[in-house]
């Protein structure tokens, strides 16, 4: 018998909505990625839960309880229960009836091992009690202890229920696969169902590889990826060449103040990703940033974009060959403070028109050369001398 001893089942909101799902004899089990995560010992961020309660019991349950039942998905079984302010997804043991690639129509159960079946891979198929037993109908717990990611049933079955699975599959060998352990069944699967991507929503694909590169060392993911055809697909002119490379200048040089998995996408040189992937307009302007620091040196990356997007830029640099130099931290920290000292107003009694906006541009290239040291009245001598060109 495997029994987790894990934070997360002590938690009063968990119990609550547990006690008040078995009150009447239902089965109530905490399911996924809280279990996989406990046994691995890593931290735990959702915990959902599985019952054999059908929607409008989970409700009737949950509320008699003095808790709050929001029915966000109840075609599919879905009842979010709210408990001391936090939110607890409830969905009802089903098997699936009809699956398109994209979604499936469900029926209801009461038997675990056959909502099970329909789940990803084994090792999300896992379900545990406020006991911390766990069970196990799908041989998850051997491969979870080996790391080795494996479909539930067929692989290819698996995939033509929701093509999605295939970037899902990459994702999770990124996170928790032993290295060089990929099943060369669910890799063969992937790459002859690649195309089912295209029936994928860009929102879809674009979560799921954000997820991909926030992993610790998504490298051997992404090259699987290359390989089937399917990092062609999912993000279209990308290149993995660098890739490790900036794994190794991250370890080496620090992460930067940004999550990783911009830097990481900037490296991959996509031909569209702010379209491909379906990016925020914030994501996209990041995107467009490093892109443009990784044009200048880091000072000057700085002090026009910032430090992070610097600290970004001089990573992926390095991945490219570019070694920072020595102190190249303390320089974008001191380049990001810097304020050019002079303005438009300074020269107004002197310059107008095209000369004026030369000007400005003449003494802050010279204010950066001089590693932002130049002062006002220094920087209006310069502007207001006449360059090389214009003169007799």
């Amino acid at each position: 018998m495997t029994r987790i001893d894990a934070p997360f089942l002590a938690d009063p909101g968990l119990r609550r909505v547990l006690s008040a799902l078995t009150g009447d004899g239902h089965q109530a089990l905490v399911v996924g990625g809280a279990v996989r995560n406990a046994l691995m010992g890593a931290p735990v961020s959702d915990t959902d839960i599985a019952t054999s309660a059908h929607p409008d019991r989970v409700i009737e349950l949950t509320e008699a309880a003095g808790l709050r039942a929001v029915p966000t998905g109840i075609e599919h079984g879905t009842i979010t229960v709210v408990a001391d302010g936090k939110g607890y997804e409830v969905t009802t043991l089903r098997r699936d009836v009809e699956t398109d690639g994209r979604r499936a129509v469900v029926a209801f159960s009461d038997d675990i091992a056959e909502d099970a079946q329909r789940r990803d891979f084994t090792m999300n198929a896992l379900y545990c009690g406020l006991d911390g037993v766990v069970l196990d109908p799908v041989g998850g717990l051997p491969d979870l202890a080996a790391r080795r990611l494996r479909f539930v049933g067929e692989p290819r079955e698996r995939i033509a229920e929701d093509y999605l699975r295939i970037l899902r599959f990459f994702r999770f060998h990124a996170w928790y696969g032993a290295p060089g352990q990929a099943d060369p069944d669910a890799l063969a699967a992937c790459a002859d169902a690649a195309d089912g991507l295209a029936l994928i929503s860009r929102e879809r694909v674009g979560a799921e590889m954000r997820k991909l590169l926030t992993a610790p060392d998504p490298s051997e993911a992404l090259a699987l990826m290359d390989k089937a055809g399917v990092l062609a697909l999912a993000l279209p002119g990308a290149d993995i060449a660098d890739f490790p490379a900036l794994i190794e200048a991250e370890q080496d040089f620090g992460h930067g103040a940004l999550p990783g998995w911009p830097r990481r996408l900037a490296v991959l040189g996509a031909s569209d990703v702010a379209h491909d992937l379906r990016l925020s307009r914030d994501e996209a302007r990041m995107q467009d940033q490093i892109a443009q620091a990784t044009r200048l040196a880091a000072p000057e990356a700085a002090y026009r974009f910032g430090r992070a997007i610097a600290a970004q830029s001089v990573l992926v640099r390095a991945a490219r060959g570019d070694v920072p130099p020595f102190g190249w931290c303390h320089a974008v920290a001191h380049a990001a403070d810097a304020k050019f000292p002079l303005s438009a107003q300074d020269l107004m009694d002197r310059l107008s028109g095209p000369a004026l906006g030369q000007a400005l541009r003449r003494a802050e290239d010279a204010f950066i050369a001089s590693g932002f040291a130049l002062s006002r009245d220094e920087l209006r001598s310069l502007a207001l001398e006449r360059p090389a060109t214009d003169q007799g």
